[in-house]
């Protein structure tokens, strides 16, 4: 098995190679590299080992950006000094995880999930095109989601494109959404309200119910309402009368309170 490590602290790359040779003397260990740049010059000379063990942080950036810069078809093992709670996006985006510092026998572990992944012609059934290198670092606290920041819209032959903070909130009606402006303006979208609720910042924007989306400064009154349900006077008015479902209204609140 050819090894790659990509670790930027020395004594942790030098112990992972001892514990490896310990465990399996026939591993070789290829390189050893502490940054983006080394690692993805490296790949496009040499080619791709059999296994990668790779640092989320390394010392010109996270060990991501590899992936963004070259193909990288190879299993990858990662390792990091992250806890438990945000490490399981690393369950779904690679064979492996190993948390710092580094145990003989979770590494053992790790190189038998490797070994149970061949099939016999020696080649791994994991597909690395299939890590979201987004997802991952957004689960991590590394990296922002890409938020809506305009949506374009269409009335008659005229386009117009529309800043989010412009938007007081979203609604469906009749199967079609429209979006509101602050201004007072609505246009319909192309969009499902499930797909904007995954792509508008839930800092600003906060779905209520299955028919409203509705920013926090599009908020004008609040009444308490049956089944702990909350009624809200939205500004500018709308034609629709906005309630939060029973299911929403405990995270509405919180929400609402900055939480």
């Amino acid at each position: 098995m050819k090894v790659l490590i990509i670790e930027d602290e020395s004594a942790t790359a030098r112990r992972l190679q001892k514990l490896l040779m310990e465990i399996n003397p026939s591993i070789e260990i290829l390189a050893i590299h502490e940054s983006i740049s080394q690692t993805v010059n490296w790949l496009k000379l040499h080619g791709e080992p059999d296994l990668m063990f790779m640092d989320v942080n390394l010392s010109d950036g996270l060990s991501f950006a590899i992936f963004e810069e070259i193909e990288v078809n190879c299993p990858v093992i990662f390792t990091t000094a992250y806890d438990q709670y945000a490490i399981q996006a690393f369950k779904v985006n690679s064979i492996d995880y190993l948390l710092k510092p580094i145990i003989k026998d979770n590494l053992a572990e790790s190189l038998s999930k490797y070994n149970k992944l061949q099939n016999k012609e020696g080649e791994t059934k994991i597909d690395i095109a299939r890590l979201d290198i987004d997802k991952l670092a957004q689960a991590l606290g590394l990296r922002k989601p890409d938020y809506m920041k305009r949506l374009i819209v269409r009335y008659g032959e005229v386009i117009k494109s529309i800043e989010i903070k412009d938007i007081a909130y979203f609604y469906s009606d009749e199967k079609i959404v429209f979006m509101a402006l602050k201004e007072g303006k609505a246009y319909p979208v192309d969009f499902t309200l499930d797909h904007l609720e995954m792509r508008l910042d839930p800092e600003l924007f906060f779905r209520i119910n299955r028919k409203f989306v509705i920013s926090y400064h599009a908020i004008d009154k609040m009444i308490s309402y049956s089944k702990s349900r909350i009624k809200i006077t939205l500004n500018p008015a709308c034609s629709l009368e906005a309630i939060s479902s029973t299911e929403r209204s405990g995270e509405f609140k919180e929400w609402l309170a900055g939480k």
